[in-house]
């Protein structure tokens, strides 16, 4: 024989290697190489259980889906809903820095995704990053539904528009003069929040 099946627990190893680097760097591509390094375990191992990238990508999501944090900010009722989105905005913008870190993230994008037609495989690891993403500010607005903090509404199309802020907030991070728009950041996330979280007064009857 020339290989021997990869033994028990291999499956398990390589899911908690993909999950450890999404959560060091969400934007992280992982590739089969990288992953199985990580994991310890040979490229043949990982493509046993996972033949393509995008199997292992879209396991590794729908397996996090469920994971709380357990200090979530949205969680902390002691504070403002406004407040705890807003925080928990700034933590997915933490991930991203700012200056050289923030270019560093801009220039592995437009490699990856931009300047060559993706392939189907790196396509579908994007679109994967990209809902988990989503998911991440959709659970945090119906924590805020269930609280009775913000009416009950379209939980996605909200998710989609903060996520389209934090968007445009990343690519001014990467631009030149990033520090004067620092100074004008939290302004901007404000505002965006006020847009899906009306302030208290105006849930009261008659306000």
């Amino acid at each position: 024989m020339t290989g021997r099946p990869a033994g028990p627990g291999t499956r398990e190893k390589i899911l908690v290697a993909a999950a450890t680097m999404l959560g060091e760097n969400p934007t992280a591509r992982l590739s089969v190489r990288a992953v199985a390094a990580r994991a310890g375990v040979s490229t043949g191992s990982l493509r046993h259980f996972f033949p393509t990238q995008r199997e292992l990508l879209e396991t590794v999501v729908a397996a996090i889906y469920d994971v709380e944090i357990p200090d979530d900010p949205i969680h902390d009722t002691a504070r403002p809903p406004a407040d705890r989105l807003l925080d928990c905005l700034r933590q997915m913008l933490a991930q991203v820095g700012t200056g050289e870190r923030a270019r560093e993230f801009w220039r592995t994008t437009v490699r990856s995704y931009v300047a060559t037609a993706p392939t189907d495989d790196e396509a579908a690891a994007y679109l994967a990053l990209e809902r988990w993403g989503l998911h991440l500010v959709e659970r945090w607005l119906t924590v805020l539904v269930d609280e009775g903090a913000i009416p009950p509404g379209d939980v996605p199309r909200q998710a989609r528009f903060l996520s389209t802020v934090l968007n445009g907030v990343v690519v001014e991070r990467a631009l030149p003069g990033a520090a004067q728009r620092l100074e004008h950041e939290t302004g901007t996330l404000r505002l965006a929040v006020e847009a899906v979280v009306p302030p208290a007064d105006a849930q009261r009857p008659g306000a």
